[in-house]
């Protein structure tokens, strides 16, 4: 009887053992299960959040270098420069009719500065004399302003009076042109009649028109 005792509780300390390994294993596969979903998701959030913040970084990135490539181009612009005395070929022709009291000769502009550039308003013009220089007087026509592109030209008259006194006059050596809104001057060789009437200065004077007032070849 006692024999029967001692071994039913030696079964029952056996069972508690071997329940309290089983509990603690599956414990343990619980808590490495969790551990291990944790770690995964952990993981798998701070690589989304590296992926986001790689994402935001490229996105701003992008914008950004777009907006100053377009500030760039827009701010490429620029307003057309005015003609200069040294980008112009200049030359002088007669065009005067006969049996007219007036003479005319055509002064052109001709863009050679590689280049479109403005003009507007007056050339200055002086003739040189023997009797000392003369300035032209503008005509007070209206002056338009132009874009001259590289290349093309544009003309200006300059009239004045025709010597029929029969005497020799004030003899004219030399046309001297300076291009609107320009202080270099160039001079030509005078292409009109030899002289101008010797005049007491109520005589017509010598005028210059705006730029456009004579067509090419006319």
């Amino acid at each position: 009887m006692r024999v029967n005792k001692l071994t039913i509780a030696a079964l029952a300390v056996v069972a508690g053992l071997s329940l309290t390994a089983c509990q603690n294993d599956d414990l343990a596969a619980d808590q490495g299960d969790s551990s291990s979903s944790s770690s995964s998701s952990t993981g798998g959030s701070a690589q989304d959040s590296a992926k986001d913040s790689a994402k935001d970084s490229a996105g701003k990135e992008t914008e950004g270098g777009q907006g100053t490539s377009a500030g760039t181009g827009s701010g490429e612009d620029s307003e057309i420069g005015k003609c200069r005395t040294d980008e112009l070929e200049v030359t002088a022709v007669d065009h005067s009719t006969e049996g007219d009291p007036e003479g005319m000769v055509a002064v052109e502009f001709t863009n050679g500065g590689g280049r479109d550039c403005a003009m507007s308003g007056y050339a200055g013009v002086d003739l040189k004399t023997n009797a000392g220089s003369l300035s032209a007087e503008r005509t007070g026509e209206e002056a338009p302003s132009i874009v001259l592109k590289d290349g093309d030209s544009v003309a200006f008259a300059v009239s004045y009076p025709v010597n029929d006194s029969g005497g020799s006059g004030v003899r004219i050596t030399g046309l001297v042109v300076t291009p609107p809104n320009e202080t270099k001057s160039v001079t030509l060789d005078w292409p009109g009649a030899a002289s101008l009437p010797v005049t007491d200065g109520s005589g017509t004077p010598v005028k210059v028109g705006p730029i456009g007032s004579a067509g090419q070849g006319g």
